[in-house]
């Protein structure tokens, strides 16, 4: 299931379900199947957003640590990587990025952004 973003001021943007539920609960948005952002809650839902990046961030940043400090779980990481042919997963900013200009668009032209499945 896709969930296509939409506003008077910028491109579509369309996510699957799971990433754009992850993006609107960050910003506080419940994830249903329709829903509207107006200009007024862009700045909130922005800097919720950008709060919810550098979590996920440090989240990173502090398991890559813990495996760094370990060898035989870097060793582990290291071999499944090898034999492991999925893609990289997308981080949570690379995901957000698009939207977070979109949303930065929208309230600079006072147009709401939209949202359905």
């Amino acid at each position: 299931m896709l969930y296509k973003f939409k506003s008077k001021e910028t491109s579509d943007l369309i996510m699957l379900a799971q990433h754009a539920r992850q993006i609107l609960t960050a910003i506080g948005k419940e994830p249903t199947a329709q829903g509207i952002l107006l200009p007024d809650e862009m700045s909130t839902a922005i800097q919720r957003l950008q709060d919810a990046v550098r979590e996920d961030e440090a989240g990173v940043a502090k398991n890559t640590e813990i495996k760094n400090q370990k060898p035989q779980l870097k060793e582990a990481d290291e071999n499944i990587r090898k034999f492991d042919d999925a893609p990289h997963s997308v981080s949570l900013k690379q995901r957000a990025v698009p939207f977070i200009d979109m949303l930065k668009r929208a309230q600079a032209a006072q147009v709401e952004v939209v949202w359905g499945v």
